[in-house]
């Protein structure tokens, strides 16, 4: 795994995905600096999750290139795999276990030695304020509960970059900023976030730079700021609503 400071955690050119005739992916490019918050912005089926999925190595692309730390998606999918964590739209965890045996099955799926995976275990359960729910079904846990959860175990490989597919989607607004915070933790530690959803206030809240994307293209990047220059005195809304009119 390259350790290349100048080599960016994120870097995409001319992807392209498309599903029988509908065109998802229209040759997206994108760059993301280690240690920084990347936000892909849309609305629900504009691509976002079909991006992760490619980045994560789920699916592939059909064309362009797209690397994570220095690898190739389609060429090295194990060595970027060693890199990621990723949390999806729906939870990994599993309710018939307890918070700790869903995060030391996780260890397990890392190659961790039993003594290893009870360190990260006992470390995430602390840092996501699980401790006392270690031991419980994760069928108890309320939806804030699980969320972190979900990304502790995403986190078990002590990754450099993480994605978080619209990880605050159903959450209550305290849990949402619980996430927040967890986000902000994580960059701060180092990890590259590449986070992808629906709210306008997160990106704001959350990201060094955006990028809308609408459909299959994205129609504008830049930091919240130089996106609000974009129409003046506006919001991010302002701005997704402005560009996605041209486009329309």
């Amino acid at each position: 795994m390259t350790n290349d400071s100048s080599v960016p955690a994120i870097e995409v050119t001319g992807l392209r995905r498309s599903y029988g005739g509908q065109v998802v992916l229209d040759g997206i490019g994108l760059r993301v600096p280690e240690g920084t918050v990347f936000s892909l912005l849309g609305p629900n089926g504009a691509g976002k999750t079909t991006m992760v999925q490619i980045l994560s190595t789920l699916i592939r692309a059909d064309g362009g290139v797209a690397r994570i730390c220095g690898h190739d998606v389609r060429r090295e999918p194990d060595r970027v795999r060693a890199a990621i964590g990723v949390t999806g739209q729906f939870s990994a965890v599993d309710s018939y276990l307890t918070g700790e045996e869903n995060l030391l099955l996780m260890g397990r799926l890392h190659h961790l030695g039993r003594a290893a995976a009870r360190r990260r275990a006992a470390d995430l359960l602390k840092r996501f304020d699980l401790v006392e729910a270690a031991g419980k079904g994760a069928a108890a846990y309320s939806g804030g509960m699980r969320r972190r959860l979900d990304l502790a175990m995403g986190l078990m490989g002590d990754p450099r970059v993480v994605f978080l597919d619209e990880p605050t989607t159903g959450l209550d607004p305290r849990s949402r900023r619980d996430m927040w915070d967890i986000v902000r933790g994580l960059v701060g530690r180092g990890v590259t976030i590449f986070l992808t959803t629906q709210y306008l206030e997160e990106a704001d809240q959350l990201a060094d730079r955006v990028a809308l994307l609408h459909h299959g293209r994205i129609v504008a990047e830049g930091t919240p700021a130089e996106l609000k220059q974009r129409v003046p005195g506006g919001t991010l809304d302002d701005v997704f609503l402005a560009l996605t009119e041209v486009e329309a």
